[in-house]
């Protein structure tokens, strides 16, 4: 593969980086001890097009590819995983199934609109037995007369305080096989549960979520035949791992900065500390590692760009991406020694913050079972 980005592609990455630069960085700090969803920048980043780059411009996107979205997100992770968390759930996974499966209305109501940053999305898989394991999801859909009643519980649902729809996979059907269905935040039977507190992304909110007589009308059943649901899962995991990676990238970039910034500042026995070889072999490491990890996030990319299977590279370069992603974090943290673990420094908001993208779109263990099983099939 050939890894020189085209003119459009460094355009889109400059665009973002130089929003992440005036935009986002100078607010980190604050938007991460308000514990608050960044709704500005989260518009402001609408009204840039981020959220409908992966989409066709028939129905208000920009057709651009995965690369270019992955250029931007990691850009965006560069400055906060907060926003950058918030935005790949709206313009990935809280969006996605909306454009495959729903109807007109859906999408000039919901779908539509969401691009353009006037409603929120997110997505309802995890429960509180079912995290790896999807197979043991446990919500139900009963099929009564003109729809289906919703009975379960969901966890870890990432912007479910904010959202103002919500794709859920539960279990319909005489079989009990995984349907699509879509819930929208006035549905009577919704309730957004307790809020999570987490160690990082603190202005990224996280809430349980469940389900008790709730009523969804056919018209909302996603899937086009009960039970279809794992089938179109599979399709949008790959792109899930891939900017997963990708967010990855963005923190480890900070934080390699910000350890280099300040290894040439700060003076031990008479000299900068990145003039010592300890430093200097960090600083060795960090690198090369990060920069693996962008040709191996860039190659998948342009595997699913180009229609090419990619299922495999999208393990790997998630898997690799973002336990690199977690070194880099905490090698900065020892370069800064004490100072790594004041609050006054950034470098302990990525340490916290980094360990955000080794969860989402599967451990680094079952993704290296997954690895492992088509090396040797």
């Amino acid at each position: 593969m050939d890894f020189e980005l085209s003119i459009e592609q460094r355009a889109v990455r400059d665009t973002f980086a130089r929003f992440a630069d005036e935009r986002i960085a100078p607010r980190a700090a604050a938007l991460d001890e308000s514990h608050a969803f960044p709704r500005e920048l989260f518009g402001e980043l609408a009204d840039l097009g981020l959220f409908g780059m992966r989409y066709p411009e028939e129905v208000g996107g920009t057709g651009m590819g995965l690369t270019e979205f992955c250029l931007a997100l990691a850009e965006i992770a560069r400055g906060s995983m907060s926003l950058a968390g918030a935005v790949a759930m709206q313009s990935l996974m809280g969006t996605k199934f909306l454009h495959m499966l729903g109807n007109e209305d859906i999408v000039e109501r919901l779908f539509k609109p969401a691009l353009a940053g006037q409603k929120i999305g997110a997505i309802c898989m995890t429960e509180p037995n079912a995290g790896s394991d999807l197979g043991s999801i446990a919500t139900v859909a009963k099929k009564v007369d003109g729809g289906y009643v919703l009975d379960g519980q969901k966890t870890w649902i990432t912007s479910a305080p904010v959202a103002d729809f919500f794709t859920v996979f539960a279990r319909a059907g005489d079989e009990r096989k995984m349907t699509i269905f879509l819930v929208e935040r006035d549905f009577p039977g919704l309730t957004i549960g307790r809020a999570i507190h987490k160690m990082g992304v603190w202005a990224l909110p996280t809430s349980e979520v469940s389900f008790a007589g709730c009523f969804v009308p056919d018209s909302h059943r996603l899937s086009k035949e009960e039970g279809d649901g794992e089938a179109h899962l599979r399709k949008t995991l790959a792109e899930i791992r891939i900017i997963t990676g990708a967010m990855g990238l963005g923190i480890a970039r900070a934080a390699l900065a910000e350890a280099v910034r300040y290894a040439g500042e700060r003076q031990q026995f008479g000299k900068a500390i990145d003039r010592y070889q300890a430093i200097q072999i960090k600083l060795a490491d960090m690198a090369t590692g990060l920069e693996a990890a962008t040709h191996l996030v860039h190659y998948a990319a342009w595997l699913r760009d180009s229609g090419r299977p990619h299922h495999k590279e999208a393990a790997m370069c998630k898997m690799f991406a973002t336990e690199t992603a977690a070194s880099v974090c905490d090698q900065a943290a020892r370069v800064f020694a004490s100072y790594g673990y004041a609050m006054e420094y950034p470098v302990q908001r990525y340490l916290r913050d980094v360990r955000f993208t080794l969860i989402g779109g599967g451990t680094s263990e079952i993704l290296r079972l997954i690895i492992a099983k088509e090396v040797t099939t």
